[in-house]
């Protein structure tokens, strides 16, 4: 199915979610936009508030967004889906691959949300999703309270008989997607989600967390308890919480910004000050502990010359990115002689001015 942007005119292709229950055949339908994990379980929510409570079992398909690993016999549930059920109180039993007859009613109820809804809609524009899902609504309106071919009453009266006396009641506040991903804290003691990095009590570096992102939060929990909570960014940065930040902790202590300065000494004058620059640049050195090790480790990879040539053309052309200095030693560029970089521009600080922010001002 397609639905077309009323701005561009372009069509864009959207997916449709079907469930029906087991007894009485009583179908919902969704349109949406992917069969992503957000999308999967937002029409799960909406389903059951469809049907006015919660099912004991729900049977679906062995998709990416509820099941994470494929098995005949044992299939991993989605963690964000585990979730889901857990919220609802609902079991979840995946139909097993290349078995359509697990899950004959949804089979069935697919067929008849095409030829029923689909099909009559296939002639007509829509320029949103949400008119598109008011159109399917009241088409399935029609499509439940439509006679049975061999039985008495429709899927309405069948479902207000057979299948809602089972349901259980819906909970009083409905489920609220977030992601859940397993991080690691750096030895900066922060995380990372979505190129911002967030910090947690330093006493948690080098352990698995489980950050949870929600619209408006980031929480991070250490087997099961919470450990921090921040205000979700939507930039690039870092936002640390100086209750965070170690005092006399034997795991942080190894580093600190002596060692990290006496470390790039031994490579050269060059690396020194390139690296003196990045812990000076940050209001806590700590903040640039990770960028200083990822320059100094690459002593590991280059000769300690080729380093101390690349911080110095670094340190000539205003080069403050750990990647760029990768990229010369990658090139060879630190092997050119200083002839060759005569004609390049240097880049020069920007003047002062009110509408000119660094990236201070986003961190």
């Amino acid at each position: 199915m397609e639905i077309c942007d009323s701005i561009t005119r372009k069509t864009r292709k959207v997916q449709v979610f079907v469930g029906v229950m087991g007894a009485s055949s009583y179908t919902y339908a969704e349109a949406t936009e992917s069969q992503g994990s957000e999308d999967w379980l937002s029409s799960h929510t909406l389903m059951l508030e469809f049907f006015g409570g919660c099912p004991q079992i729900i049977v679906p398909d062995q998709l990416k967004s509820g099941v994470s690993h494929s098995c005949r016999y044992d299939p991993d549930i989605n963690v964000a889906y585990q979730q889901w059920a857990e919220h609802y109180q609902v079991a979840i039993v995946p139909a097993r691959p290349r078995k359509p007859k697990d899950k004959s009613k949804a089979e069935v109820g697919v067929q008849i949300v095409e030829r029923s809804i689909l099909a009559r809609l296939r002639k007509e524009t829509f320029f949103s999703l949400h008119e598109l899902n008011q159109r399917i609504r009241s088409l399935l309106l029609e499509l439940n309270e439509k006679p049975f071919q061999k039985l008495p009453g429709n899927r309405k009266q069948a479902f207000e008989k057979l299948d809602s006396p089972e349901l259980k009641l819906l909970p009083k506040q409905p489920y609220r997607h977030f992601v859940v991903k397993t991080v690691k804290v750096n030895i900066d003691y922060h995380v990372e989600y979505q190129r911002h990095h967030y910090s947690v009590p330093h006493q948690y570096v080098g352990e698995r967390l489980e950050l949870h992102a929600l619209d408006k939060l980031v929480c991070l929990y250490f087997r099961g308890q919470r450990v921090a909570c921040h205000r979700r960014a939507t930039r690039p940065g870092m936002t640390t919480e100086s209750n965070h930040m170690p005092i006399r902790h034997y795991r942080h202590a190894r580093w600190n910004p002596e060692r990290l300065k006496k470390w790039a000494l031994q490579i050269g004058v060059e690396t020194s000050q390139w690296v003196e620059g990045r812990l000076n640049a940050k209001a806590h050195p700590e903040q640039a502990y990770r960028v200083c090790l990822g320059l100094l480790n690459l002593s590991r990879q280059y000769a300690p010359k080729r380093l101390e040539s690349a911080c110095r053309l670094a340190n000539q052309k205003g080069l403050f990115r750990l990647h760029q200095i990768k990229s010369i030693l990658l090139h060879h560029r630190d092997n050119l002689p200083d002839e060759a970089f005569e004609n390049e521009p240097v880049l020069k600080p920007l003047k002062e001015h009110e509408h000119v922010r660094g990236p201070q001002h986003f961190s």
